[in-house]
């Protein structure tokens, strides 16, 4: 297909890339503040992978458990993040977590309630208390359809792919992008730019995002652009995703199942978290868990799909209707498997990136003047391990102030420069990308996600990283005789080479900081380095150079000392028949 060489021009004051929770609220909240806004995504408006959250989000309402505080929400999630989090935007998320679900409530979110009306808490994540709000086993949906209805009257351009953001002389002035369908070019001039376009746990072999998703593209943008990327190598594995068929391998098997009683089993018949947590059990921490599964399989014990067994058999089928829904349909659809009558067999699956962009805690401001940023692309609010629950919780708060701070830098810029020259070289950048190749990108793809499952998985070793090292040197040159030859079925190659391109720089990130941080921490499980170093109490930082990706560190914010002490008190919560994560 001939490419047309026109570029098409459009102009706002806030452009939002991505169309998950954190980039919707982002864009209601410029909007209501009296801007123009633009969304662009590359699925639907109601398609996001926000639509994969299952369990809940957190606030504390008191609904159940009245001694609660936003002060306990903070250490917990502070506690859980093994001391990494950043104090200040673990604050924020605490104090305005209940007025952002009230919001939600408000605009018709179906959370569960009580017969009084009041909406119903449950314990998830490792948190003191009951403070989870929920709809069903789909509340991620639920909210992201919430808010899609609530931005219905916002501009979007959905099946639209960013290429690369404009920028000069350290200030954003937009991005520029094609039509996933047509491969009409678009150079988007906007006074202010918020990132919200996920993470990059599908640069693992088994992962819960679906395919094309979480590929690293919105943090190898930022990368790029010259902002600063941290703590890539803590990545969330969450110890039950599906494992056949290969089609939905790594698709979420929600924690909400484990919460309901769910008992894991190797293929002996054992029920293995006896030895690694006989206390908590299933209900022990996700890192924990997730690294009992990964043992079991590794030392023999698995099953013939090369998994656990999680059963949930042995509850009430009216019971499982009602709480799991969508995990009964899931198992059927896929497996003709009645998870009423017969084990599901599950493994670790990537899950969570707590690493990303480094933002700024109160306005979520960049490197880049004019970028902001918010949910999964960022870093700073997780530390070593993300508390259950608090990953849409985030969304929708630190979408709220990434809005905010958007459309206020955008009513308060008086000059904004857009060299033509920045758009004309991103765009020769693209079109030099269209051209006759030996290689395809998806077999690529697929051996980098190998790559980084067997080298940089659940559980890592410095020889282990090195060869990662030389294996995404060795793609990277593999990846630039990339055939790409858009047809009538639209620019769906260019948009897997532009999404391996950007695996290819992050998992580079990503082996780096797991290279560097020789110790075992919450998510990051060194076999080499089995305790944690009080010294790498750190935050490692990746940025670009012209020679490369360089790596520094710099010490975590130490929390206020009221704070502190309430940390020090929350201890490890014992085995009382709650979610723990």
């Amino acid at each position: 297909m001939p490419i047309n060489t026109d570029i098409e021009i459009h102009a706002v004051n806030v452009l939002v890339i991505g169309s998950g929770a954190a980039g919707l609220r982002a864009a209601i909240a410029a909007a209501e503040a009296g801007c123009e806004v633009l969304i662009v995504g590359k699925r639907a408006r109601t398609d996001a992978h926000t639509v994969l959250a299952a369990g809940g989000i957190n606030a504390v309402l008191g609904t159940r458990d009245p001694q609660d505080t936003w002060e306990q929400h903070f250490a917990d999630t502070y506690k859980e993040g093994y001391g990494l989090g950043d104090p200040a935007m673990i604050e924020i998320l605490a104090r305005e977590a209940p007025e952002a679900i009230r919001e939600l409530a408000d605009w018709g979110t179906p959370f569960t309630r009580l017969p009084d009306g009041r909406l119903d808490q449950r314990f998830f994540g490792a948190h003191t208390y009951r403070r989870t709000c929920f709809a069903g086993d789909w509340t991620g949906r639920a909210v992201l359809e919430t808010l899609a209805r609530r931005s219905a009257g916002i501009a979007m351009r959905e099946r639209f792919y960013v290429s690369g953001l404009l920028h000069a002389d350290g200030e954003c002035f937009g991005a520029f992008g094609f039509d996933l369908d047509t491969g009409t070019r678009t150079a988007i001039y906007a006074d202010a730019v918020v990132l919200a376009a996920g993470g990059h746990t599908r640069l693992w072999r088994r992962s819960s995002s679906r395919r094309d998703e979480n590929t690293g593209d919105g943090m190898s943008l930022a990368l790029r652009a010259g902002c600063r990327l941290a703590d890539l190598e803590l990545v969330q594995f969450h110890p039950t995703g599906m494992v056949h068929p290969e089609e939905v391998a790594g698709t979420l098997v929600t924690e909400a199942v484990r919460g309901e009683g769910g008992r894991l089993y190797n293929a002996l018949g054992e029920r293995f978290m006896t030895a690694y947590d006989p206390e908590r059990m299933e209900l022990s921490t996700r890192d924990r868990v997730a690294l009992a599964c990964y043992t079991e399989i590794t030392e023999g014990r698995s099953g013939p799909n090369g998994g656990i067994f999680l059963d949930i058999s042995h509850q009430d089928k009216a019971l499982i209707l009602e709480r799991l829904p969508r995990m009964y349909r899931q198992f059927l659809e896929h497996q003709l498997l009645d998870i009423s009558t017969t084990p599901m067999e599950v493994a670790p699956t990537a899950h969570y990136s707590m690493g990303g962009v480094v933002v700024d805690a109160e306005t979520t401001a960049t490197d880049l003047t004019g970028l902001y940023a918010a949910g999964e692309v960022t870093a700073g609010l997780h530390g070593a391990n993300r508390l259950g629950g608090n990953s849409l919780t985030e969304t929708v708060v630190f979408g709220r102030r990434a809005g905010q701070a958007a459309a206020a830098w955008a009513r308060d810029r008086t000059t904004i420069s857009r060299p033509s020259a920045v758009v004309t070289a991103v765009n020769e950048a693209l079109l030099g990308l269209v051209k006759r190749g030996g290689e395809f990108a998806r077999p690529i793809q697929r051996d980098l996600r190998t790559l980084m499952w067997q080298r940089c998985g659940v559980v890592r070793d410095e020889d282990g990283l090195k060869q990662a090292l030389a294996g995404i040197e060795a793609l990277t040159e593999r990846a630039r005789d990339v055939d790409v030859s858009p047809t009538a079925e639209g620019y769906e190659d260019l948009a897997h080479l532009l999404d391996l391109r950007a695996a290819l720089l992050v998992a580079e990130a990503t082996v780096l900081g797991a290279i560097a941080r020789r110790e075992t921490r919450g998510c990051h499980n060194r076999s080499d380095y089995p305790a944690l170093d009080e010294t790498l109490t750190r935050t490692l930082e990746v940025s670009s150079t012209e020679s490369g990706l360089r790596l520094a560190s710099r010490a975590v914010p130490e929390p206020a000392p009221e704070l502190a002490r309430l940390v020090e008190r929350t201890a490890d919560l014992e085995s009382t028949g709650r979610l723990v994560e």
